[in-house]
């Protein structure tokens, strides 16, 4: 696979403009893949889009499930246009936060007019749109697992499945049958939903099909503990007596670091090695139903990951075992075709990962803000970037350029501004924006805070600490036709 050298965004669907709260997939995401398109942007990364709870501080990378799509970005107006709300019902609109997403709020708001559409669907829906469902249903064979599961979660005290009675922990199909009979409307509601997103989804790809604008979805590693994906699919996961887990995923201790243990449940490679990676390839059939390129998190973790015992809370307590590497993606290859991926390389260095990488064509993710300023033909520095690489100003996990600027020490600020030829004529932004343009790497990449040079208060997630995060967003008039021409100059200037 190889991308052409070209250009790209990344604004997460929930920080877009629009007046529920939340962005979603109607008015806002049109507006901003018009920006992108007058910006002769070719691409537009985003996180995971499946649904977010409160449980996992509503992160996009701890979701019940890696094929469904977040109900919240259901764009109501849609819902209204297809004749299953009313203008009315949208009546009154919470005075929501401009440049935030309150999620409890917008639950408070959205969730029962999604009820209220699957309500009037399910009593009235004609033949075609009734037909449609069905083969979306048929289309689609992680729906029924993940509707029952998200209706006996809703149904349930308990905090996980993991605590579930043991005929539903361990899928009893006597009292899964049961189950499905006693939450049979619930059920219903849950595919609704997943079908009413899948559609609006579409609508938005073909508009930004319209303005040349690519989606770059995005694959954690791993999955939730508390999901769809491990409680219907225990056979892809290393689980013990009762499905429960034997051991979960993190990273050793480093110098400096006492590691981390992240918590998620670890895959048996070795029995999806048997099945021919069908879990996996399933994820990536509806992945790339979904977008057109994808970045893999944490992609150490298909070369050697670090599974730590169950029953410990010490990383170190861990060991690195082999992942399943190139016979993983070969075998993609063979069922997809050439799969269009992004690696997540950063922190590690590793000679069987860049191996792999290499042999696939996959390029690597390189972050300025790792950079030693001062010291000669360091790797972050954009003016060393290789060809085979996605230069980024920020990522969704660093603060804003402009935060992260202020908190260098003074001589690191020097030492940029001589290796860029600062002139002090433009926001410090605009001058790692033009940097990374002009390096190299095959796709540069910034960000929307960045691009309006904002500080860290905007930035969009803090690794390791649980509030404020996932919640910044943008307004209408802050897609700015003046920052569109800067872009549009900068890809001309810099043939991207």
């Amino acid at each position: 696979m190889r991308l052409d050298r070209s250009a790209g965004v990344f604004c997460h669907v929930t920080s877009l403009p629009g007046r529920h709260g939340i962005g979603d997939l109607g008015d806002g995401a049109a507006a901003f893949l018009s920006f992108l398109g007058d910006a002769d942007v070719d691409h537009w990364q985003i996180c995971p889009i499946g649904p977010t709870t409160d449980g996992a501080a509503e992160s996009p990378y701890q979701s019940p499930s890696a094929f469904a799509g977040n109900p919240l970005l259901i764009d109501l107006g849609g819902l209204v246009a297809d004749g299953w709300l009313d203008e009315s019902d949208l009546e009154p609109v919470p005075d929501f936060p401009d440049h935030r997403v309150d999620y409890g709020a917008v639950r408070e708001y959205k969730l029962p007019l999604l009820r209220t559409a699957f309500e009037r669907f399910d009593e009235g829906a004609g033949e075609e749109a009734a037909g449609e469902l069905d083969a979306f249903r048929e289309r689609e064979p992680w729906l029924a697992e993940y509707a029952l599961f998200r209706a006996l979660s809703e149904a349930r005290s308990e905090e996980t499945w993991v605590d579930w009675p043991d005929p539903l922990r361990t899928r009893d199909p006597e009292a899964l049958a049961e189950a499905r009979e006693r939450h049979a409307t619930e059920i219903r509601f849950r595919e609704f939903a997943q079908w009413t997103f899948d559609r609006q989804w579409r609508e938005m790809r073909a508009v930004a099909a319209e303005e040349g604008v690519s989606v770059v979805g995005d694959v954690p590693i791993y999955v939730a503990l508390d999901s769809a994906d491990v409680w219907a699919n225990p056979e892809a996961f290393r689980l013990g007596a009762g499905n429960r887990p034997t051991a979960v995923a993190g990273v050793p201790p480093n110098p400096g670091d006492d590691g981390q243990r992240w918590g998620n449940p670890v895959y048996d490679w070795e029995r999806l090695a048997e099945r021919e990676y069908d879990w996996w390839v399933a994820r990536f059939r509806r992945l790339f139903d979904l977008a057109d390129v994808a970045r893999l998190d944490h992609f150490l973790g298909f070369v050697k990951y670090w599974a730590i015992p169950a029953d410990r809370d010490d990383p170190a307590a861990g060991e690195w075992r082999e992942g399943p590497g190139r016979d993983l993606f070969e075998t993609v290859e063979r069922e997809l075709g050439q799969a269009p991926f992004i690696a997540e390389d950063l922190g590690f260095e590793e000679p069987a990962m860049n191996e792999i990488m290499a042999e696939f064509g996959f390029p690597g993710m390189r972050v300025p803000q790792y950079a030693d300023w001062c010291e000669e033909g360091n790797p972050y520095q954009p003016m060393h970037y290789p060809e085979g690489v996605v230069g980024y100003t920020s990522t969704h996990d660093t603060d804003t350029w402009v935060g992260y600027f202020e908190g260098l020490p003074e001589r690191q600020r020097d030492c940029f501004r001589y290796n860029v030829g600062a002139d002090g004529d433009r926001g410090i932004e605009w001058e790692i924006v033009d940097e990374v343009w002009d390096s190299e790497a095959v796709l540069a990449m910034t960000t929307m805070q960045d691009l309006l040079g904002l500080g860290s208060e905007s930035r969009f997630n803090e690794p390791g600490t649980v509030d404020g995060n996932w919640e910044w967003r943008l307004t209408r008039d802050q897609l700015d036709d003046a920052i569109a021409d800067r872009l549009w100059d900068l890809a001309g200037r810099h043939v991207r």
